[in-house]
């Protein structure tokens, strides 16, 4: 049921919903004033969410900082979170625009920085047809030159608390010594680092896929509106509101 709601949520979390719902409001409204005070909200909604500055500062408050390790040192699991595929028909396994998390786990490994990596990701579908995000990762990491040995796969989990529930039960059974490396996307971290240590890990985050930097502003940031941001802002929600769900749950 938690996971049902969640994919609701997710729909009602993006301001691009919200003008939907409000346009259909609007549409059956039989008041002109009623009408005309909707068409003003819509209008004002679409501002504020499609502002690049507005966006871009509000990521920045709340995305983890990039991290570095410092060189030298040596950790036993990176802990990889799924996320950053899609399956077709045939259940053919792709890389979206996430991968960057697939990137920096493998970087981290070739580099020596960790020795095993933990791939956590089942089907994050309502319904469970889908090939299992692991399974397809596990062989990608192989070819891309890590050792099968040195892969392990969780594939059932469908959240981040399932990733690490279930993380921490391979990491007990196979005895292997923390600090673990976690491997997400930086807006996702917040949310990860606080459920991951609420499970009981010592977590050292390393962040990945940004889609704000710290860049130089520009004067279009602040005049053109961007309307892909209007479902972009429902992933920041997605995390905050996540976040504050896990607490009150005890999740976090």
């Amino acid at each position: 049921m938690f996971f049902i709601l969640s994919k609701i949520f997710d729909f009602l979390m993006a301001p691009i919903s919200w003008i939907l719902i409000l346009l259909i409001w609007m549409i059956i409204a039989k008041s002109k004033k009623a009408k005309k005070r909707l068409l003003y909200i819509i209008i004002l909604v679409a501002i504020i969410f499609s502002n690049h500055f507005i966006y871009r500062t509000f990521v920045l408050a709340w995305q983890i900082k990039p991290a570095t390790i410092e060189k030298g040192k040596s950790y036993s699991t990176g802990i990889l979170l799924g996320g950053f595929t899609g399956f077709d028909i045939d259940k053919r396994g792709y890389f979206n625009e996430a991968a960057d998390r697939f990137i920096q786990a493998e970087k981290l490994y070739h580099q020596g920085f960790i020795q095993k990596i933990i791939i956590s990701g089942g089907s994050g579908q309502l319904i469970n047809n889908e090939a299992k995000e692991a399974d397809f990762v596990k062989g990608e990491l192989i070819a891309s030159g890590v050792k099968e040995n040195d892969i392990i796969i969780e594939n059932s989990s469908r959240n981040t608390y399932e990733n690490a529930v279930f993380s921490k039960k391979i990491i007990d059974s196979l005895q292997l010594k923390g600090p673990y490396v976690l491997i997400t996307s930086a807006t996702h971290m917040p949310r990860s680092i606080k459920i991951f240590e609420k499970a009981g890990m010592k977590i050292i985050s390393f962040p990945s896929d940004y889609h704000v930097f710290n860049s130089h502003i520009s004067f279009e940031d602040f005049v053109i509106p961007k309307l892909r941001l209007l479902n972009e802002w429902g992933i920041i929600f997605h995390e905050i509101i996540g976040l504050k769900v896990y607490q009150l749950t005890g999740k976090a």
